[in-house]
């Protein structure tokens, strides 16, 4: 491995934590002139720490505001302007003064108003379009070791910036054609095209990530040294109780693994969640797998909540969870070695011992008390996606209803060892509680994780247990004490409802049995109904009646409308 990419995007969030927030790329919009002087200085200080720990490249967004069109309405031109000469100042900065190599993101693709008049719905202008601004970008930033393409995914319905991306690409075919069109590109200027296979489910493209078939028709003939395809490790997102992506042993291509240090799915920070373990498993599977180029970590990409810890730039050690995770990762996949060496290298002989014990009892409560295991390691599908392994929580926000009680009853056929084992991880916070006093390590933190999960082990509680009139109380009162007991910025949405709902055991046996397989490959009511009957009726369903579905659903990211394309 010779790549350790690292992204850099956390300075761009200077001042933005508070508040609810996506965080899947910079804030253009929210960027005014007085906040660069800062932004350039947090850049040094990241750059200073990552390259202390061991990574050589970073990723910056995004193509769709350095890349300047004839169509663009003047205040887009305007501003894009403005970014390329502050952008040039940062790639210089970071590739003179650090010798870093700066990977710029892309979704494809991104439009205006004006070009997407202009140019309409026709595929193959705007494949033009989209080269030509690739073109412009790898010929203005010198400084740009290439460029990390992303095809399944676009802005979320909370961006209101006037340059949008769109998902574009929608067939394995149309893929491979726009990979067969740019590699030229980058192959006569020596730069590297990133190509990654996430996606969010839509359109038949979107089972690149575990489908072989599709992923094949979409590198078929692409044996370019300018391309590497980055994957995510497992088939879903950054979820633990997830097996290896297999198709890591049939690309032929280059390749990275992904992997995620500021957990957007377990604390984003605010608490211990340690992938050492995971590094290390990752690694021996990845033994012999050949063309493996590096690992791409995200220190601050990911999710939509309003946790603000900014890697490598917060006083007071409120960023160590993700450290740990950043070191792990460069010691084992660089250096080869245990993960708990990163944890020395980071801390010292003095404290590293009780730390690594306490990210130990750590990774074994998360597993055990904010996953339900059973459920978590049920290969589920539905339609393009893998059914994440974590239902309940999503983000900043716990899920305690009967919708979300129905459902786990259903697929927990053992509901009594998912109690004990819940009532067996929480009872090892009393020995962390020591560990984080006595390794130095914030034991807040600690306070937090353990008030969060007794949270989650009342609501386990609710989930199997029979019906009890008391319980709801309960739960309501320990809603109250967290809320008092912790900020609103570092605390998780806990949203209750007892509210019955029309959906009973037999309706969703029967809508399981339906709509979700448990095997990769497609039903024949699949392709009769699923794949591509349920996106009318969803339609219509929604223009009947939006708030048949809960708000979360309809506004968050792309909206759940999306899996329905």
């Amino acid at each position: 491995m010779e790549l350790f990419l690292i992204d850099a995007i956390g300075p761009f969030f200077r001042g933005k934590g508070g508040r609810r927030k996506n965080w899947s790329k910079i804030p253009f919009t929210s960027l005014e002139a007085g906040d660069w002087p800062a932004i350039e200085e947090d850049l040094r200080r990241f750059a200073e720490g990552v390259s202390r720990q061991g990574y050589n490249a970073v990723t910056l967004d995004d193509l769709a505001h350095l890349a300047p069109h004839p169509l663009h309405e003047p205040q887009v031109a305007e501003r894009i302007a403005f970014m390329r000469e502050r952008f040039a100042r940062i790639f210089r900065m970071l590739h003179d003064g650090f010798g870093l190599k700066i990977y710029l993101t892309s979704d494809v693709l991104p439009l205006t108003a004006a070009i997407d008049a202009a140019m309409g719905d026709d595929p193959a202008e705007l494949d033009r379009y989209y080269q030509g601004l690739v073109r412009a970008v790898l010929d203005d930033f010198p400084e740009l070791a290439g460029l990390i393409l992303r095809i399944g995914e676009s802005d979320g319905k909370d961006v209101k910036d006037p340059v949008r991306t769109r998902l574009h690409l929608r067939t394995a075919p149309q893929t491979n054609g726009m990979l067969r069109a740019l590699l030229p590109e980058f192959e006569a200027r020596g730069r590297d095209l990133i190509f990654r296979t996430w996606t969010v489910g839509a359109h038949p493209i979107g089972d690149l990530m575990w489908h072989r078939d599709t992923l094949a028709q979409t590198l078929e003939g692409l044996d370019s040294p300018s391309l590497i395809v980055s994957m995510k490790h497992g088939e879903s997102d950054f979820f633990r109780h997830l097996p290896l992506n297999r198709a890591f042993f049939r690309v032929k291509q280059r390749k990275l693994v992904e992997l995620q240090a500021r957990r957007e799915y377990e604390g984003a920070g605010g608490y211990p969640s340690f992938i050492g373990g995971d590094c290390e498993r990752l690694a021996r599977y990845l033994t012999g797998v050949e063309n493996m180029a590096g690992i791409s970590v995200w220190c601050q990409t990911g999710g939509w909540h309003r946790f603000g810890r900014r890697a490598f730039l917060e006083g007071g050690n409120r960023d160590i969870w993700i450290r740990l995770n950043t070191a792990a990762a460069i010691a084992v996949f660089k250096h080869h070695q245990p993960a708990e060496n990163g944890v020395l290298e980071l801390l010292g002989p003095q404290r590293a011992l009780a730390a690594v014990e306490l990210l130990g009892h750590a990774d074994t409560v998360i597993r055990e008390l904010l996953y339900i295991p059973e459920f978590a390691r049920q290969k589920l599908f539905f339609r393009r996606v893998r059914i994440p392994p974590l239902l309940h929580v999503y983000w900043d926000t716990v899920f305690i209803n009967r919708a979300t009680r129905g459902l786990l009853r259903h697929f927990v056929r053992q509901p009594e060892s998912a109690l004990r084992g819940g009532e067996m991880a929480a009872r090892l916070f009393t020995r962390m509680m020591d560990l984080a006093q006595e390794s130095g390590l914030p034991v807040d933190d600690i306070e937090h994780m353990r008030d969060l999960f007794k949270m989650l082990l009342l609501a386990r509680s609710y989930y199997f247990l029979a019906d009890d009139p008391a319980m709801a109380a309960r739960i309501r009162e320990a809603k109250r004490a967290y809320k008092a007991r912790w900020p609103r910025e570092r605390r998780y949405r806990i949203k209750v409802s007892f509210a019955p709902v029309p959906l009973g055991p037999r309706s969703i046996a029967i809508g399981a049995a339906l709509l979700l397989r448990r095997k990769r490959g497609y039903r024949w009511l699949d392709r009769l109904f699923v794949l591509h009957g349920l996106g009318p009726v969803f339609n219509a369903l929604m223009r009947c009646d939006p708030r048949v579905l809960p708000k979360f659903l309809r506004k968050s990211a792309m909206g759940v409308d999306t899996l329905f394309k």
